[in-house]
């Protein structure tokens, strides 16, 4: 596990719950969802698998699922298979918000 901040605000979130990071020279995406008052964070690619849109500029549906800013693609954040049906996978990675900070399941 790589650490990515000691707490959640450091990530700078949007508006829209999402940030760009850079961890070992790769960019990933980081979403905040809130699941009644619980906030869960997610990661996954920072480029969508379709045609390369930031993923970060996308939002998040209310089923869960990352939307693609381009062309609406739509993926799980718990395991990146899109569901909107284009047959696309988004690859993703676990996160853990614990006391010592968040951390990132990255090889």
């Amino acid at each position: 596990m790589i650490k990515l901040a000691e707490h959640p605000n450091e990530l700078n979130f949007a508006s829209n719950g999402m940030a760009e990071v850079t961890v070992n020279g790769k960019k990933i995406c980081v979403a905040r969802v809130m699941e009644g008052s619980e906030t869960r964070l997610f990661a996954c690619a920072a480029a969508c698998p379709h045609a390369g849109a930031r993923m970060a500029k996308g939002t998040v549906d209310g089923l869960g699922n990352i939307v693609c800013p381009l062309h609406r693609y739509k993926f799980s954040l718990t395991n990146g298979r899109n569901v909107s049906g284009e047959g696309y996978h988004l690859k993703t990675w676990k996160v853990e918000w614990r006391e010592d900070g968040v951390f990132i399941d990255l090889p």
